[in-house]
This record gives C-alpha cells, sequence and structure tokens, in this order.
C-alpha cells in the first residue's frame, strides 16, 4: 500500500496506515511535508515550540525535527509498539519525504483536508522547519 501524504490530515493518515500495517500489509507513505494538522496556525505551532522548548536536551521530550521522521513518530502512537506484534507493524510501515523511485500513491479520499468544514491547517513540513528541521 502506497499512500500520497499530499493535503491529507495526519491523524487519518496515521490511522489507515496503523491499521493495515497491523493487518500485516508493507505501507509507504510518500511527500510527508506535505501532510496537513488541522487547527489554528498559531495555537498549532506555538504546541511544537512548547514540546520543543520543554525538558533537557539530554534527558528529551524528544520531537523528530524529519518530515519523515516526524510522521512515523505519529502513527507509532496508534500502534501498541511495545508488543512484538506493534514491532512488527512499525517495522512494515516506511515514510519518505518527497517521492522517491517515482511511486505513484493512492489517496485517502475521506482524509482529504477539503472535507473539513474549516480551512485552518498547517503542513508538517512547517512544523519541521519551525522546530529547527534542514530541507
Amino acid at each position: 500500500m502506497i499512500i500520497d501524504a499530499t493535503n491529507l490530515v495526519l491523524g487519518r493518515i496515521g490511522t489507515r496506515a496503523a491499521k493495515a500495517a497491523l493487518l500485516g500489509s508493507k505501507v509507504n507513505i510518500i511527500n510527508c511535508e506535505k501532510a496537513t494538522i488541522s487547527g489554528d496556525r498559531k495555537k498549532v505551532l506555538n504546541e511544537y515550540i512548547r514540546k520543543r522548548d520543554m525538558g533537557v536536551p539530554a534527558k528529551g521530550p524528544f520531537i523528530p525535527r524529519r518530515p519523515a521522521m516526524f510522521v512515523k513518530r505519529t502513527i507509532r502512537g496508534m500502534l501498541p509498539y511495545k508488543q512484538p506484534k506493534g514491532r512488527e507493524a512499525f517495522e512494515r510501515i516506511k515514510c519518505h519525504t518527497g517521492n522517491p523511485e517515482n511511486m505513484v500513491g493512492e489517496t485517502i479520499e475521506k482524509a482529504n483536508i477539503k472535507k473539513l468544514p474549516y480551512i485552518k491547517f498547517v503542513t508538517v513540513g512547517e512544523i519541521c522547519k519551525l522546530i529547527g528541521g534542514k530541507q
């Protein structure tokens, strides 16, 4: 299963990918930097700045700064990754920034950002750039 994350809500991509991985299929997510998180732009960005500044660098909390790892970490929260079946499912999920090898991905119509009743959203690429990621 190949999912193109362009203009799709991150949480809805994650639930679909986690379920498919638990059922045993390999999941590739392409264009992770174009996935979106719904909500007021200022509030979402301030929340990730707060999370980044919390704690100490040696002990965490650790937030991935690359869009592909950011998406994969989000999906990990939807899996029982402390159990063997969750770890195996997590290994079946691969996330890519951009479109490597010109893969053709399917889109999830129910996860499209245009289905939301409001238009406030932030892309994962913008969040990663704000918290210190290099693109």
